[in-house]
């Protein structure tokens, strides 16, 4: 009771820094990092959802980018002013029933979500009952399938030509508050029931069936709060970049997930948001191996996409050497902190 004690309060103290750090970077921190921190959110968010599917129950799921692109839409299409889609649906007028919706970011965002998650149900529902390979393959499918829904439904979409002049959100508060509220929402449901019953359908199937655990229920619900979150950061994607088209959710994107789920560690939400943070930075920072660079007078051209050359080597290199991770399966704990602190007192007592 004391260390649960000790722990909520640690908790509160830590948030509570979280929070100043946002309010200090908010005010203090250029544009370009601003939206470094901000980019970090977003891959930490989707980290998470993409390792609750693959880390912590199990399914081997590839559909993440069809999900950020039904949130992505979604959230674009109702925040956008009634002036800009007028300018931007120029090829074929939008639907009216869209034409004169604008919501705010913050529920716009949330409905990104629910409707992804609602995409999530009804693809799901028939391709969880496939397993492995096969269900990488079906929902790699679903995300292609839902670009090219989405780049041949013109009046909804704007088909090809994408859209533009989304509102832009450039603060903290709101990338970094949704990314915090994902990381203590997935934790609670982790350690729940719930949680249990994901770890027990990843570690054998068939003995948590014979436990009673409703396979396909289980399956569906982690698919589900995956999609949404999905969604969510792909509504918080068009945000921070205010322009989307079709080609931003190609089946590659999804890959850039894995590596972050891969890396961090699959079965640990503190893994995925180490990881998250280290491979936006790195993306950042490796645009250099795309413009000309000068070695001794040697002029070395850049070449396109060689940032993801590096990092499909990299994710490579971690499955084939080092398959658990950073982290593995462990997870951030205040009782290792306080072991140690106890620790260091005793020995100071017997000095």
């Amino acid at each position: 009771m004391e260390n649960k004690r000790q722990n909520t309060i640690l908790t509160i103290i830590a948030l509570l820094f979280c929070t100043l750090l946002i309010y200090l970077g908010d005010n203090n921190l250029s544009r370009f990092q601003l939206r470094i921190l901000n980019l970090s959110a977003i891959y930490v968010i989707l980290g998470l959802s993409m390792n609750l599917v693959i880390g912590f129950t199990g399914m081997f799921s590839l559909g993440h980018a069809g999900f950020m692109c039904v949130g992505a839409y979604t959230a674009a299409i109702l925040t956008m002013s009634p002036a800009a889609k007028e300018l931007i649906y120029y090829m074929v007028p939008i639907h009216p029933l869209l034409a004169n919706i604008q919501w705010g970011v913050i529920p716009a965002a949330l409905a990104g979500g629910i409707v992804a998650a609602i995409f999530g149900v009804l693809v799901g529902f028939p391709a969880l009952r496939l397993r492995d390979d096969y269900l990488a393959i079906a929902t790699l499918g679903f995300a292609e399938i839902i670009r090219i829904v989405v780049t041949n439904t013109t009046s909804i979409t704007n088909g090809s030509l994408g859209l533009k002049d989304i509102p832009s959100v450039k603060s903290l508060w709101v990338y970094w508050g949704f990314a915090i509220l994902t990381i203590l929402i997935l934790r609670a449901i982790i350690n729940s029931s719930w949680g249990y019953a994901f770890k027990a359908i990843r570690d054998n199937e068939i003995a948590a069936e014979a436990m009673g655990i409703n396979i396909l229920k289980h399956k569906l619900l982690s698919f589900t709060i995956g999609a949404f979150f999905a969604g969510l950061s792909g509504a918080l994607m068009a945000y921070l970049i205010t322009s989307i088209d079709p080609t931003m959710f190609r089946f590659t994107f999804t890959f850039q997930i894995l590596l972050i789920v891969v890396l961090g560690g699959m079965g640990s939400i503190t893994g995925s948001i180490v990881a998250g943070v280290l491979v936006t930075v790195a993306m950042e920072w490796l645009r250099f191996v795309e413009q000309d660079m000068n070695f001794f007078g040697f002029v070395i051209p850049g070449i396109s996409g060689m940032r993801m050359v590096i990092f499909s080597i990299l994710l490579l290199l971690v499955v084939l050497f080092y398959r658990q991770g950073l982290l593995g399966t462990k997870e951030f704990s205040w009782n290792f902190f306080l072991k140690l602190a106890s620790k260091r007192s005793k020995q100071k007592e017997v000095s």
